[in-house]
C-alpha cells in the first residue's frame, strides 16, 4: 500500500513491487537470505571450475558483442572486468533521479542473485551496502538502449572510480566510500559483464513509475467522482447492470468506486436526474479507467515476474543437467518495453479525460457556475490558466506516448542488430506519470473551488467531504486571483504521495 513502511526486505526470494518501491524511495533496509548467498557461491564455484578445465566462456574469457571472438588470457580477466566498465560509462546529460539509480542497484541484485550469473557473494554484498549506507551513485540518465552504459556508472563506483553521492553530496567515488568506511574491490571474472547486462535498469525505472501510475489511476477515480458531483452528474450511468452486461473487471470495479465514493452524496442523490445523459467524460470513467487500470495491471503483472528473473547473458548451468555457459539474449528487454509503452497510453487516456472534465467545470456555458469559477470574472482571470498548464502537459504526454520498442538502431557492429529500447519506454514512463499527477491536481483544484460556489445546501459525500476538508488545511478557496502556483503543487503532492487515497479509504475503505 501507498506509505506502507517496511522493517526490511530480504532478498533470495520473490519480491512484490511495494518491496521494490520501499527500498528505491524509503531507503528500506536489504538483506539477503542464506538460500541467496548458497545461490550465488554455488554459481560462482561452477564458474570458477570451468575456467580451471581452460573452457571457453562468452564475457569470461573473451571479449564482448562483436569482439566476443577475442579469446583473453588468463592474466587479462581482471583487467576485462575493469575496462568494460570504463569503456561502458557513457551515458550522458543530466543525472537520474537518486531512488532510480537505487533501483537499479536493487534489481541487479535481483537479477545476479538468482543463482546464475558466477558473480561473487563480496561483490553483491558491496552492493547491498552502498544501498543501506546511502551511498549513491553519480548516473547519466541519457543515452541508454536499454542495459550497459548506466549500469556501467554504478558499477564504476565499487573500483572507486566515477562519482557517488552521500547524503545528498555530491564527490568522488573513493571519498564516498571512505565516508560509508567502504573499500573498493577488485572485480574477478564475468562480473564486469554481469553488473552491467540484463535489464536491470528498464524494470527498476518502470517499477517505479508502474508504481506512481497505480495510485494516480486509483486516485483518478476519486477526483472523477468529486467532478461528476460538483457537476451534477447523474449516477445512473455507473448502474451495476450496465457493467454486468459488458463484464471487464476494471469497468466494473471503477464504476463501484465511484458508487462507493458517492453513496452518501446529497449533492449526488438529488442530481440522479439532473440530465438524461451526461458528456462522456463524465459517463464513461469506468469505461476508460477500467481500460487503463486493466493495461497497468498487465504490466504489474510483466514487472513482477522480470524483477524476480534472471536477465543475465550468458547464464551458467550445472552440467550434470546438460550444461554449460549458455548464451542467448535475456538482457532483451521488450517485455518491459511494450508493457510500459502501453501504460503510457493508458495513463494519458487518463490525463486526456481529467482535463475534459476541469474543462467543463471553468467553462459558465457547461458549468453553471461563474467563470473560471471565480467571482468578479474580467478582474479576476480565477482558474483560466491551470486548464492552460493542462492543456500543455497533456501535449507532452501525447508525445511521450508514441512508443519506444518500435523503433530498433542497431548497435555493436551489427552483433546486436536489432534493439529492443526498453530503457527509453520506461524513461518517459517515469515523465508521463509526472504530468499525470499535474494535471489530476488541477482538475482536483478547479473541484475543490467549485464545491465552495455550490448554491445549495446539500452535502457532499463524507469521502468528498473528508478530501475537502484535508485540501483546506493547506489550500484556501480562490475569493479573488491569487498565486496558483502553491496550491498546484500542494495538491500534486497530495496525489503522489497516496494521501488522497488514504483519507478517501479511512472513511469507505479500501477501493479496488
Amino acid at each position: 500500500m501507498p506509505g506502507q513502511q517496511l522493517k526490511g526486505v530480504t532478498l533470495g526470494s520473490a519480491i512484490t513491487l511495494e518491496e521494490f518501491v520501499s527500498v528505491a524511495r524509503d531507503g528500506t533496509y536489504v538483506q539477503f537470505s542464506d538460500t541467496y548467498r548458497q545461490r550465488v557461491e554455488h554459481s560462482r564455484s561452477l564458474l570458477n571450475k570451468r575456467m580451471e578445465e581452460g573452457r571457453i566462456m562468452y564475457g569470461v574469457n573473451t571479449g564482448f558483442g562483436a569482439l566476443s571472438t577475442q579469446v583473453i588470457s588468463t592474466g587479462q580477466t581482471k583487467q576485462l572486468q575493469k575496462n568494460i566498465l570504463l569503456s561502458h560509462a557513457a551515458s550522458v546529460g543530466e543525472p537520474l533521479d537518486q531512488e532510480c539509480v537505487r533501483a537499479i542497484m536493487l534489481m541487479v541484485l535481483q537479477n545476479l542473485g538468482q543463482g546464475y550469473s558466477g558473480v561473487q557473494l563480496r561483490t553483491l554484498e558491496m552492493y547491498r551496502e552502498l544501498l543501506n549506507r546511502g551511498v549513491t551513485p553519480f548516473v547519466p540518465r541519457e543515452g541508454s538502449v536499454g542495459y550497459l552504459n548506466v549500469e556501467a556508472h554504478i558499477a564504476l563506483v565499487l573500483l572507486g572510480e566515477g562519482k557517488a553521492y552521500v547524503k545528498g553530496e555530491l564527490m568522488r567515488s573513493k571519498e564516498a566510500l571512505e565516508k560509508a568506511e567502504l573499500e573498493p574491490v577488485e572485480l574477478g571474472a564475468k562480473e564486469g559483464l554481469a553488473l552491467i547486462n540484463g535489464t536491470t535498469s528498464p524494470t527498476a525505472m518502470g517499477a517505479l513509475a508502474l508504481y506512481d501510475m497505480v495510485k494516480a489511476a486509483r486516485s483518478a477515480d476519486i477526483i472523477a467522482a468529486m467532478t461528476l458531483e460538483v457537476l451534477k452528474g447523474t449516477t445512473r450511468s455507473l448502474d451495476d447492470r450496465l457493467m454486468r452486461v459488458r463484464p471487464h473487471e476494471q469497468q466494473r470495479n471503477t464504476a463501484a468506486n465511484i458508487r462507493r465514493i458517492l453513496e452518501d452524496s446529497m449533492i449526488a442523490k438529488q442530481s440522479v436526474d439532473h440530465r438524461l445523459q451526461d458528456a462522456l467524460s463524465i459517463r464513461a470513467v469506468p469505461q476508460l479507467h477500467g481500460a487503463a487500470k486493466k493495461t497497468l495491471n498487465d504490466a504489474l503483472y510483466t514487472l513482477e515476474i522480470e524483477m524476480n528473473a534472471c536477465c543475465d547473458n550468458p547464464i551458467l548451468w550445472p552440467d550434470d543437467d546438460g550444461g554449460g555457459a549458455i548464451s542467448g539474449s535475456n538482457c532483451d528487454s521488450s517485455y518491459i518495453g511494450i508493457e510500459m509503452d502501453s501504460a503510457c497510453i493508458g495513463v494519458t487516456s487518463i490525463a486526456s479525460m481529467s482535463e475534459r472534465r476541469n474543462n467543463r467545470m471553468i467553462n459558465s456555458n457547461l458549468s453553471e457556475y461563474p467563470p473560471f469559477l471565480v467571482q468578479g470574472s474580467g478582474l479576476n482571470s480565477g482558474l483560466m490558466i491551470p486548464q492552460y498548464s493542462q492543456a500543455g502537459l497533456l501535449n507532452d504526454m501525447k508525445i511521450l506516448s508514441y512508443p519506444a520498442t518500435v523503433d530498433s538502431i542497431p548497435t555493436c557492429a551489427d552483433q546486436e542488430d536489432y534493439v529492443a529500447m526498453g530503457y527509453n519506454s520506461a524513461k518517459k514512463a517515469r515523465d508521463v506519470v509526472k504530468k499525470l499527477e499535474y494535471i489530476l491536481a488541477v482538475e482536483l483544484l478547479s473541484t475543490y473551488n467549485a464545491h465552495q460556489l455550490m448554491e445549495n445546501d446539500l452535502t457532499p459525500g463524507s469521502a468528498s467531504q473528508a478530501v475537502l476538508e484535508r485540501i483546506a488545511q493547506s489550500v484556501s478557496p480562490m475569493t479573488e486571483d491569487k498565486y496558483l502556483y502553491p496550491d498546484i503543487e500542494i495538491l500534486k503532492d497530495f496525489i503522489h504521495s497516496g494521501e488522497i487515497l488514504a483519507v478517501v479509504e479511512e472513511k469507505i475503505g479500501a477501493l479496488h
